[in-house]
């Protein structure tokens, strides 16, 4: 398995460090970058500023309540930009509004998952997401 680089978009400090932990109690060998808010995201995907020289993701964890740009706002660039638009975006968010999820699907979104508050359940939930998009799914291979 060729590991992959994920691009974490998430404002809560709280939930950018038990994302981290999470990942590191299944001992994930990908690499995680973190930005904090929608116009950091943008940034890092066009490789501007402070992110010029930063890898493109192959998947994207994206929360929906950012400041700045909202991850429905960054979510809609990348699937309307021809060269973004093949990265898997997976929302992980602490939303379960019926409206966030129609939202983001209808914006093709490749899935939508809640947060839970417990660490345990959330280990469950990244590793069922290191389990399916990283070891199952065939992510596209990159053209840059």
């Amino acid at each position: 398995m060729i590991p992959i680089q994920i691009l974490l978009v998430e404002d809560n400090e709280g939930d950018v460090v038990l994302t981290l932990e999470a990942f590191e109690s299944i001992r994930l060998v990908n690499t995680v970058q973190v930005v904090n808010d929608g116009e950091e995201a943008i940034h890092y995907l066009n490789k501007q500023g402070r992110f010029a020289n930063v890898t493109e993701p192959d998947m994207i964890l994206l929360d929906i309540n950012l400041p700045k740009i909202d991850g429905k706002e960054v979510l809609a660039y990348i699937k309307n930009h021809e060269r973004f638009k093949v990265i898997p975006v997976v929302i992980l968010t602490s939303s379960a509004s019926e409206k966030d999820i129609n939202d983001t699907y209808a914006e093709h979104a490749n899935c939508y998952i809640t947060k839970p508050v417990d660490f345990n359940k959330f280990i469950t939930v990244i590793k069922s997401i290191e389990s399916f998009w990283i070891n199952i799914v065939q992510l596209p291979v990159k053209s840059n």
